[in-house]
């Protein structure tokens, strides 16, 4: 069954979401991050997608408090990405308890770093973050493409070590639109060995049980929960 993991996205300490990454699109959901990921277990979920939206923008972690509050206030798995820049905020996400994190600029930028880092920490704790815009990838929370094409950039990192991707497609993110399916069925012929989260666009259970349906391993939601286009309890028993 395809992994699901719901999504908290953070600005000024809320719950927030935006549509296509513009900051200019921000709808607040609810104050408290924490309380929202104890919801989340209590349904039954065992991970967590946290991603510090402030931090991105900024280029490094702002709002690595509220990731405290939220790994200790649940027993979640929690993935955390958004502004980790240098060796002091990656060290910071961990130490305020993130399982794993989640880089993606800093792979465009940088990439002996994030080799470094991969190294260090392994591959189990690092998630390359490969966000696609017009097929570039798209970097500094997709505020700028950069000139690297999607699938040369995963294998450049694949060869490197990696095993975990979240590809979000950018025109489709908090659109609501349907995930771009035919995008992570070319990225799993090229690297089946993948443990491709596909985010960007789900809008119901059904467009989960597509992404399940076309082998995708992992999904990640955040927006269709919080306008309540998903049953989350119906959604958990019908996964299984």
């Amino acid at each position: 069954m395809i992994e699901l993991i719901p999504a908290i996205d953070i600005i000024d300490g809320q719950c927030v979401r935006l549509t296509k990454g513009d900051y200019d699109q921000k709808t607040v959901y609810r104050d408290s991050p924490a309380e929202v990921a104890k919801e989340f277990e209590q349904i039954g979920f065992k991970r967590l997608h946290v991603v510090d939206l402030d931090g991105a923008k900024s280029k490094h972690i702002v709002n690595d408090q509220v990731l405290q509050a939220i790994t200790t206030e649940t027993n979640l798995t929690v993935d955390f990405g958004g502004g980790i820049k240098t060796d002091e905020d990656i060290e910071k996400a961990f130490a305020a308890g993130a399982s794993m994190v989640t880089v993606g600029s800093i792979a465009v930028t940088n990439p002996e770093l994030f080799i470094g880092w991969l190294e260090k920490y392994g591959p189990e704790r690092m998630i390359l973050g490969a966000d696609v815009r017009h097929g570039k990838i798209s970097i500094n929370g997709w505020k700028e493409d950069s000139e690297e094409d999607l699938l040369p950039f995963l294998k450049k990192y694949i060869d490197a070590g990696v095993r975990n991707v979240l590809c979000t497609e950018i025109s489709k993110d908090g659109t609501l639109s349907g995930p771009a399916i035919d995008l992570y069925q070319k990225m799993m012929a090229a690297y089946p060995q993948l443990h491709l989260i596909a985010s960007g666009g789900v809008s119901s259970i059904d467009d989960i049980k597509a992404l399940d349906a076309a082998g995708i391993p992992a999904v990640v939601f955040g927006k269709a929960i919080y306008e309540g286009r998903i049953d989350l309890n119906q959604l958990i028993m019908d996964n299984g």
